[in-house]
């Protein structure tokens, strides 16, 4: 009788990930880069499902053609690079390896650098598998560059210099990224142009279903799960084009809805609050009063 696969499979050294699929040993234990054709995937061999307890940076050539951000599709003729963090669940790589590199490295690595906390503050390793990185050739030249250098530092030269070298071009490597990116979100028109309106119209359409006073404050995670994209990935492009985070846009919105409700109803204040979802009215003349520098109170009598 088959054994049935566990559903989840957690990959606990890169001497662990290298045997799965079938690569000689790492040179590092802590780091290693990876040519995927030379990665050996066996049908069914892994659960849909893996974890690692690395950060993973990928470039995979095949990431091109039509890309869906959000509603729309768009374009590319090059490839992209796919960021991990590590104990984020991913889908298991199936059918043919595609061409390209994965950079593997574990936090412990960066223990004592600046980098070990500077990390956190990418927040494109929280990015959805299609939010990847799409570079123009220029950009895949200057990314390439930096994995020649790390390659060749892990085949050559290890030595008491090699930690130095590598995290500093890892470091490179996720600066060229934040660059990019920016860049990408700023020459996704058509994406951006309609960005703001399709908020626009998600928030309207859920003050008037007369949810949030069942269901609270519109949150960032619906405005995302709405545009069909990760929060992370929404919150940074909103902010590369407005100046403002997601969080900013539905604050604004709350605040236009109570001005609206303050000035032509007899509604309390606190019953405005809960009919916006708040749990308590305090919270919402605090907010009130922080984008108006007056209390819903004040706002209101101003009309008289």
């Amino acid at each position: 009788m088959k054994t049935e696969a566990p559903a989840l499979y957690r990959f606990e050294s890169l001497t662990d990930f290298h045997r799965v699929f079938g690569l000689s040993k790492p040179v590092h234990p802590m780091v290693s880069f990876i040519k995927i054709e030379d990665m050996t995937i066996t049908p069914d061999a892994l659960p849909p499902s893996i974890v690692m307890p690395f950060y993973k940076i990928a470039y995979k050539a095949n990431v091109c053609g039509r890309v869906k951000y959000g509603q729309n599709y768009y374009d590319f003729g090059e490839g992209g690079l796919v960021f991990t963090a590590p104990g984020q669940i991913f889908e298991s790589p199936t059918g043919n390896a595609s061409s390209g590199y994965i950079l593997l490295f574990h936090p412990d690595f960066l223990l004592s650098y600046p980098l070990a906390s500077t990390i956190k503050q990418f927040g494109f390793f929280t990015y959805a598998a299609n939010e990847a990185l799409h570079l123009s050739e220029t950009e895949l030249n200057a990314i390439f560059s930096v994995f020649k250098i790390i390659e060749e530092e892990l085949n050559s030269r290890i030595d008491k210099f090699s930690q130095d070298v590598l995290i500093s071009q890892i470091e490179l490597l996720l600066n060229y990224s934040n660059r990019f990116y920016g860049r990408q979100f700023i020459t996704r028109k058509a994406a951006s142009n309609d960005l703001l309106q399709r908020i626009e119209g998600i928030l309207d359409d859920y003050f008037k279903s007369g949810k949030p006073s069942e269901t609270g404050v519109p949150t960032v995670q619906l405005l995302a799960e709405k545009l069909g994209m990760s929060a992370s990935y929404l919150s940074d492009m909103l902010r590369s084009l407005t100046g403002e985070n997601a969080q900013h846009h539905i604050h604004e919105k709350l605040v236009e809805k109570a001005k609206e409700r303050l000035s032509t109803s007899n509604l309390s204040v606190s019953e405005i609050a809960y009919e916006l979802g708040f749990d308590y009215p305090q919270s919402f003349s605090r907010l009130f009063k922080t984008k108006t520098n007056l209390s819903p109170l004040a706002f209101r009598q101003s009309f008289n």
